[in-house]
């Protein structure tokens, strides 16, 4: 999956998953749904390479953080993702 990143972006997401997981491409894909409308960077790190990372989160994956903050966990949903980028969003219009 090609998850497009930009450093012009404020809003950055960070997924934590790791191959074959279910919940994290599902994930992903409303990730990459939203940002059809709603610019933001994404970065996925795969919790198997990096050992503190997979101990503490092992099979609480996805995670999703919004400029470092947690956001999700299992499940995003599409709408609530849209609410929170917007409120992001209108604070950086200000």
């Amino acid at each position: 999956m090609n998850l497009r990143r930009s450093r012009q972006n404020a809003i950055k997401i960070k997924i934590l998953s790791k191959p074959d997981c279910h919940l994290c491409d599902v994930a992903k894909a409303v990730l990459l749904d939203v940002q059809k409308t709603i610019s933001f960077a994404i970065e996925e790190i795969d919790i198997t390479e990096d050992r503190a990372l997979f101990e503490e989160f092992k099979e609480k994956i996805p995670v999703i953080f919004i400029n470092g903050r947690k956001a999700f966990k299992y499940r995003v949903e599409p709408d609530a993702l849209r609410r929170r980028l917007a409120r992001i969003e209108a604070r950086y219009k200000k």
